[in-house]
């Protein structure tokens, strides 16, 4: 339940950052894709390496004691650490692509940086704004990934190889960065 949860959070995320950038809140947006990552890690986390005791303090009633217990989590990098042998490789290596790619510049983003600085005082250039909006579609398809695992598979095994062939144009580039 957590894991589906986390992506859920992840399609949220991912739908608020495209609402914010057809909004013109572009760092804002750019932002968003990077805690749309945090997300889709967090969910495969929680399925493939989190205990069942760190899962239980996540789904408990939320009280002032069990957010203090949750908030004791693993940092991002210590979780991807954790799915190397436990989780479908494909996903584990999309993600670490990923990170090394544009965390970074998302980090800057996110904490007040000189990507931030410069984007939002000169400008967003087009291609770098069709760009977000294909890496972050692409977390979407490894959300979609991971959802198919939730599910169990059967009837939509096969479903995202399909639509990431069908939606080519709209998903990253190989090694694509903010």
């Amino acid at each position: 339940m957590a894991s589906r949860v986390m992506c859920s959070i992840a399609f949220e995320h991912a739908e608020s950052a495209k609402m914010l950038i057809s909004g013109g809140n572009l760092t804002s947006a750019t932002g968003l894709v990077r805690l749309q990552y945090e997300a889709l890690v967090r969910a495969m986390w929680l399925l493939y390496a989190a205990s069942d005791t760190v899962v239980s303090k996540l789904t408990s009633e939320l009280t002032q004691e069990a957010a203090n217990k949750a908030n004791r989590l693993p940092m991002l990098s210590e979780m991807l650490e954790k799915l190397q042998g436990k989780a479908p490789q494909e996903l584990v290596n999309m993600l670490l692509e990923f990170k090394e790619h544009s965390w970074k510049p998302l980090s800057s983003f996110i904490h007040g940086g000189i990507h931030a600085i410069h984007r939002h005082s000169k400008g967003y250039p087009l291609p770098l704004l069709e760009q977000m909006v294909r890496i972050s579609n692409g977390v979407s398809v490894m959300v979609g990934m991971l959802l198919v695992i939730l599910h169990g598979g059967g009837a939509q095994r096969g479903k995202m190889p399909l639509i990431q062939r069908e939606f080519a144009d709209c998903l990253p580039d190989t090694k694509s960065q903010i």
